[in-house]
């Protein structure tokens, strides 16, 4: 990435590393990620500060000048997650408000999502670590419908659960729309995303 003409866009899948978490609710955006870069024809490598797994590449047709995007998994857990993110911000010199969260929302009905600018983080450790060492909250969130759990079940043994046979079905799609609505905000801006894809 020698051109440095162009601004840069930071899109970040927030999930926990490892196998053990991989199809959890909690990782959706880990999965939104793999999607993004499988269309990008790239995969994942470590970058240099060590704390998170990177693709560089530009969103849009192939040959054509579209913007530039880091994708990145950090390698830290959901509630240490800041520390990677703003080191990667600090690197790649990305402010704010061209940074993307792809993160689980428990206040959205399964199989919808919502795209905003800002706001709280909700209780989600992973935007709280964000906004604490980003010194703000000014960042793009892509929120992920989970719904809430079922009966009594407590809230972090949800989002740390796999999803239902049935939701599991439905995921491989959820994906593929929050993947739509990345490349759809970094490359025709938050208005024109929030009218296609707010549900």
């Amino acid at each position: 990435m020698t051109d440095s003409s162009t601004p840069v866009w930071l899109v970040v899948g927030l999930g926990n590393p490892g196998p053990a978490y991989a199809g959890h609710r909690h990782n959706i955006g880990y999965l939104v990620n793999d999607e993004l870069a499988s269309r990008m024809r790239a995969t994942f490598r470590a970058h240099k500060t060590g704390r998170a797994d990177v693709v560089e590449g530009r969103f849009g047709a192939p040959g054509l000048p579209g913007p530039r995007v880091v994708l990145a998994r950090p390698r830290s857990y959901m509630n240490e997650v800041g520390g990677s993110v703003k080191a990667l911000a600090s690197f790649y010199k990305v402010p704010p408000e061209r940074i993307v969260a792809i993160h689980d929302e428990l206040d959205i009905p399964f199989d919808t999502m919502r795209v905003k600018l800002g706001g709280g983080d909700n209780g989600h450790n992973g935007l709280k670590s964000m906004r604490s060492s980003l010194g703000t909250g000014d960042f793009h969130r892509v929120r992920v419908g989970i719904g809430r759990p079922p009966g009594r079940q407590d809230v972090a043994d949800f989002v740390l659960s796999n999803y239902s046979s049935t939701e599991r079905k439905v995921v491989p799609f959820t994906v593929d729309t929050a993947a739509d609505a990345v490349e759809c905000l970094v490359t025709e801006g938050l208005e024109r995303t929030q009218q296609k894809f707010n549900s």
